[in-house]
């Protein structure tokens, strides 16, 4: 017996836009207003307006992050008709030249440190407005999760479900609880959409009891995924639990759903306790579970499935989630029949990447999230993911865009931008000490969308740096550079 889910096609609802312009807001209800005269809803302008504090680091405890996954982002409704599509009412298309002397000045701060790349492109016709080091590979940090997004659409596809089951072994009493690489699956009450692995053992059990097994042998199976689970940073890193193919909420000790956390040392034997602790209280006395795996012939009890692929890489976006970036690089190995460790799931990244025909030149995956300072990619690059998101060709792509953090309102830019170009920015954080990188997309004063790409390594200091780069991306909302 399995949960049944019902399998809805959620990329229809981010893949609405008709031209590469519209993608930025396919989600948002333009009937919510009032709106002012930019098209920014006035609440938002004036909530934004009222915040007075800063932040957002990526891995913070107080990121004002959540775990499930992001409502619909507020944009300008003038994106919707703006961009070059049909109707639009957007002015002439920017001037190259007329970047460089905005950005110019603002890209030679101090506080970007010594090594620095940018690069502005019009989504709406692809057209690169600007750049400086365009083609240089910098330390990513986490802005490596748009490449990992994208790889991760590309190969699976925006309704794809990471799916936990249990199978008993015919003829012995072994019932095995088999990982599918879903970070979400959660031992809480109050799944808010996640799997449950409660769930999971009530539909265990009574499909036991229906064969009158009341007593089992619990073994675990995490051989989904190959390699060590350890990242390059380190065991006991708060950033991250072990990459394992069976967890239950991230592996995490405490209450939280993002952000820093002390986690479980042995996420798979972790989930697979609890898990026996859910049997017994379903009446099914399970043994203390050890490693094993299932064999083809074990028959499948229940099953459980994550969120869409779509949901998941929003959450990881907006969140910077690095247990489910590191899970999907992971299973973007299985699906194009890689070795699911680091080293394969960084191939498999490439390897998509380079199947969509993006500039890969020079870029390096050492892991999924970004937090292997190996890891490298350029500005051009990261600039052709955000537009290759907006490509009317490719819907399954759009979560890479609407998973993106909202200045002023959502995941690690909630606290940026009280004075900026808040609702209007939409874009990926990076940071790692001496690196801070940040990559998206802004509204410009005219109401075209432009995707950009701002990497800085050897910085001062995190806040300043920054500030800076909030600071050049403001200076994108506010220009209309013709």
């Amino acid at each position: 017996m399995s949960v049944q889910v019902t399998r809805v096609k959620t990329w229809h609802y981010t893949a609405g836009a008709a031209t590469a312009g519209l993608a930025l807001t396919a989600v948002v209800t333009t009937a919510a207003g009032p709106w002012d005269s930019t098209g920014q809803r006035t609440a938002e302008r004036d909530r934004a307006a009222a915040q007075d504090h800063t932040g957002g680091a990526d891995h913070g405890r107080d990121s004002s992050t959540t775990g499930v996954a992001p409502k619909p982002a507020p944009s300008a409704a003038s994106v919707l008709t703006g961009l070059g599509g049909p109707g639009s009412t957007a002015k002439a298309e920017p001037n190259g030249p007329a970047f460089a002397d905005v950005l110019d000045p603002l890209l030679k701060e101090a506080a970007l440190g010594t090594s620095r790349a940018a690069v502005v492109v019009d989504v709406a016709t692809g057209k690169r407005l600007y750049g400086t080091g365009a083609g240089t590979a910098l330390t990513p940090a986490s802005t490596t999760k748009i490449a990992t997004a994208v790889a991760a659409l590309s190969s699976m596809g925006a309704d794809h479900r990471l799916t936990t089951r249990t199978a008993l072994e015919p003829g012995t009493d072994e019932l095995v609880l088999v990982g599918g690489g879903d970070p979400t699956l959660t031992a809480r009450k109050g799944a808010d959409g996640n799997a449950s692995l409660r769930t999971l053992a009530t539909e265990t059990a009574e499909t036991l009891k229906k064969d009158d097994v009341r007593k089992v042998t619990l073994s675990y199976d995490t051989t989904l995924y190959a390699g060590s689970g350890i990242h390059p940073i380190g065991a006991g890193n708060d950033n991250l639990a072990p990459v394992s193919a069976l967890m239950a909420d991230e592996g995490r000790l405490d209450d939280s759903v993002s952000g820093t956390a002390d986690r479980a040392p042995d996420p798979a034997q972790d989930a697979a306790r609890k898990f026996a602790g859910f049997l017994e209280e379903a009446g099914i006395k399970a043994t203390s579970p050890g490693p094993s795996k299932a064999t083809t012939r074990a028959k499948t009890l229940a099953e459980v499935s994550s969120p869409s692929l779509s949901a998941l890489v929003e959450r990881m976006l907006t969140n910077s989630d690095n247990d489910i970036a590191e899970a999907l690089a992971r299973q973007t190995a299985v699906a194009t029949k890689a070795r699911a460790d680091f080293d394969g799931g960084g191939k498999a990244i490439l390897a998509q990447l380079k199947k969509l025909r993006l500039p890969v030149s020079g870029a390096s995956f050492k892991d999924g999230s970004g937090l292997n300072r190996e890891d490298r990619l350029t500005a051009n690059l990261l600039t052709a993911l955000l537009v290759k998101a907006g490509d009317p060709a490719h819907p399954e792509l759009r979560p890479a865009l609407t998973g993106l953090p909202v200045a002023g309102f959502t995941g690690t830019l909630s606290t940026r931008y009280a004075d900026g170009a808040a609702g209007l920015v939409r874009a990926k954080t990076g940071t790692l000490t001496g690196v801070n990188t940040l990559a998206g997309t802004v509204v410009d004063r005219d109401g075209r969308l432009l995707a950009f790409a701002f990497l800085a390594s050897d910085t001062p200091g995190k806040e300043a740096a920054q500030a800076a780069l909030d600071r050049t991306a403001t200076a994108l909302a506010a220009c209309g550079c013709r």
